[in-house]
């Protein structure tokens, strides 16, 4: 036998594979996965805990009157007033969704498919605004209606994206209207 033989005839395949080793690692993978989405879960629901003071959400009155304005697009959340980080959870106002508003002489009516429906009564609207983010949403400046209502003792700001953003404009405005006209009522 030459040298060349004897080489080749010593040398083993190396092992292509080390199953053990990488069932482990995907095992641990997953169980680390479902870790993080139980803290999440967890630390949603203590929030909610958290917020339990919070008053039901009130409903469409018997008659809401004539629509002023009706836009269809996406609730991003509610959130503390001032404090756009600082979601609410409570009573499904965290979930994010599709939404239908439509703005009557009794007050901005918030149907969601799928979540929670609530209507916010026009004594409780205190202001319209455009900006860029809620909740952990940012779009460009302008790119989000927030709407600034009182629930129970707490101010909340909940915002909506619109399927047309030229429509924003005219939502701020015509909700600034009315806030000030129900001001100017509520003070004579």
């Amino acid at each position: 036998m030459t040298p060349v033989m004897l080489l080749a005839a010593q040398k083993e395949s190396a092992e292509v594979t080390n199953w053990a080793g990488r069932i482990g690692w995907v095992i641990g993978l997953a169980l680390f996965v479902a870790l993080v989405y139980w803290l999440m879960r967890e630390g949603w629901k203590w929030r909610g805990t958290l917020q339990s003071d919070l008053p039901e959400l009130p409903t469409v009155p018997e008659r809401p009157g004539e629509a002023r304005l009706t836009m269809s697009g996406r609730y991003h959340g509610s959130t503390t007033a001032g404090q756009w980080l600082d979601r609410i959870v409570a009573h499904g106002l965290g979930t994010r969704s599709r939404v239908e508003l439509t703005l009557t002489d009794a007050g901005l009516d918030v149907v969601r498919p799928g979540a929670t429906d609530f209507f916010v009564p026009r004594e409780a609207l205190r202001e319209a605004r455009l900006d860029k983010g809620i909740a952990g949403k940012v779009l460009t400046e302008g790119g989000l209606l927030v709407v600034t209502w009182a629930h129970g003792d707490k101010l909340l700001d909940s915002g909506f994206r619109s399927d047309h953003a030229a429509e924003h404009n005219e939502w701020v405005e015509t909700l600034n209207q009315m806030i000030k006209k129900t001001e100017t009522e509520g003070a004579r």
